[in-house]
């Protein structure tokens, strides 16, 4: 028999090291993919070419900025969506404020500051108390050496252009988790809560002490989750 398919679909600046963990817990079960997010420069693209690369039937896991190809992915082609997992993101576009900071990443990429970005972003995306955590930030630094400068500037102008996924949240029947760690630094519990309540039938689950990267910071009760409700969504 064959396994289930499950895709990942990465935040910004990640790669597929961010699903170490789970790949290596979840992989003897299923059929794990990792969704292209490097090639476009819009949230569209990144679903479409999502959408032509994978099994005709899967589970989705979504982080950060994959959760935004999710949202796309769900109202382009809900009938192949097995289940749903929103990890660590958010469902409004960007209003004006999250609009002037990224135009600033732009700008500081452009004059050849890409480094610099990256460390400013670091203090977001990990819990406060691993902000010391050497090994933990190799890792995130790797990734972000590994993304580069021009796959950056594709993934920010994607995110600045996408859709305002609120209005089609009542409209996702695919079986749905949402995920999100107690402090993480970017998505906020009212953004947890509103996909929560705007999917019909969505459970939410909070990681206690981490940030906004679930998979790495909290991989063995990530694993347990993941596992635990992929297994649920077996006669799905």
């Amino acid at each position: 028999m064959p396994r289930p398919a499950v895709v990942f679909a990465s935040g910004q600046l990640l790669t597929a090291e961010c699903w170490a963990p789970q790949i290596a817990g979840l992989s003897r079960d299923y059929d794990l993919r990792l969704s292209d997010h490097t090639r476009d420069e819009t949230i569209g693209g990144m679903a479409d070419r999502l959408l032509a690369e994978a099994p005709e039937r899967f589970h989705l896991v979504a982080h950060a900025m994959g959760g935004f190809t999710a949202f796309e992915v769900a109202r382009r082609a809900p009938e192949r969506l097995a289940s749903l997992v929103l990890i660590a993101t958010l469902a409004p576009n960007d209003g004006p404020a999250q609009t002037e900071r990224r135009q600033g990443y732009i700008r500081l990429v452009e004059a050849g500051r890409f480094a610099e970005v990256v460390e400013e972003r670091i203090p977001i995306l990990v819990h406060p108390a691993r902000r010391e955590d050497a090994p933990l930030l190799e890792v995130v630094r790797r990734m972000a050496a590994d993304t580069g400068a021009e796959t950056f500037l594709r993934q920010q102008r994607a995110i600045m252009a996408r859709a305002d996924s609120r209005p089609g949240l009542p409209a996702i029947t695919t079986p749905t988790l949402v995920v999100r760690g107690s402090q993480d630094g970017i998505t906020t519990q009212a953004h947890f809560e509103e996909i929560v309540g705007g999917v019909p039938g969505a459970r939410g689950v909070t990681i206690d002490d981490c940030g906004h990267l679930p998979t790495l910071e909290r991989p063995h009760a990530t694993n347990r989750l993941l596992a635990d409700w992929l297994a649920g969504q077996a006669s799905v």
